[in-house]
């Protein structure tokens, strides 16, 4: 299936300006980490997690005005599913399980008249949750080197570095622009957020390998064209593809991310935004690395299996 026709779009035309519109990007979400940051989830901050379910809906207010009274008003505190369902998230730190009982009785104080049920509940230690950020980073990293080899072992060395270039860039954009829209969307790094990150990942890669079969593809067939001409007609022959791919799957994450309700909301920001720059850095990053090394190197040849 074709959503489009035979196109001649002239995308390597475009790749400096898109270079610049990347950095700027890149620039302000670098600027945001280091003055705000982002807020990390107990996950790796380490606290109290409760998900409690209540006979009748319930005000997050409400909720937060009983977190208020035995001083843990620095909670988070979201609907789970539904007004019934309450997820309570707080880092404070008490032995066994201080906190937890704290959080029950300020609950059943605060609602006589309607009873509750814990349906969850966990507690992560600050040890664990350092040790959870390490793993988390080394965990990224580890994907971004292993696709590198991949790529470099399936097609040459310098489609692996477009590859990878493109992939940091994604990552760096996610990350910055969480940091940016986190104080309205109240998005926060948790395990979740970091299985976004490595799908995106995965997601991104997949569109940039084929691209770069359709690439190798045309470079037998056509050994006489130039590189940047064959660039461009292997990303048109692409485009049709690459469009359905990734726009199916943009508007179910879009719907995850409106109608998901909070506890998915991070998870699903970072891989909306994720489909949206692994499209594009897949064509204007990942491919134009090819033609930069080629252009410099003067070894179109050398990339020709």
């Amino acid at each position: 299936m074709r959503l489009f026709g035979k196109t001649n779009i002239d995308f390597m035309g475009k790749r400096r300006m898109w270079y610049l519109v990347s950095a700027t990007v890149i620039l302000a979400g670098m600027v945001s980490l280091f003055i705000k940051g982002v807020d990390y989830g107990i996950d790796f901050l380490g606290g109290t997690e409760l998900v409690v379910q209540f006979q009748q809906p319930v005000e997050i207010g409400d909720v937060r005005a009983a977190m208020d009274r035995i001083g843990y008003g620095r909670s988070e505190i979201k609907e789970f599913g539904s007004d019934r369902d309450i997820l309570i998230q707080t880092a404070e730190k008490g032995e066994g399980t201080v906190v937890a009982d704290n959080i029950r009785t300020a609950l059943k104080d605060h609602f006589p008249t309607n009873p509750y049920e814990v349906l969850k509940e966990d507690k992560v230690g600050p040890k664990i949750g350092a040790e959870l950020r390490r793993n988390a980073l080394y965990a990224v990293i580890a994907s971004l080197i292993a696709i590198w080899l991949y790529i470099g072992f399936r097609f040459k060395f310098v489609f692996g570095v477009g590859a990878v270039v493109a992939l940091f860039h994604d990552v760096l954009v996610v990350l910055g622009l969480i940091s940016i829209f986190d104080g309205v969307l109240n998005l926060e790094i948790s395990q979740n957020m970091i299985a976004a990150f490595l799908t995106l990942v995965g997601l991104s890669v997949n569109d940039t390998v084929v691209i770069f079969d359709r690439i190798r593809e045309n470079q037998k067939i056509f050994r006489s064209m130039p590189l940047y001409e064959l660039i461009n007609k292997s990303l048109n022959e692409t485009l049709s593809r690459t469009i359905i791919t990734s726009g199916t799957i943009f508007i179910v994450l879009t719907v995850l991310l409106v109608f998901g309700g909070e506890v998915n909301r991070g998870f699903a920001f970072a891989l909306t935004i994720g489909i949206i720059t692994g499209t594009y850095s897949s064509i204007y990053l990942a491919s134009a690395t090819v033609i930069e090394w080629a252009a410099r190197t003067k070894k179109k040849a050398e990339l020709i299996d």
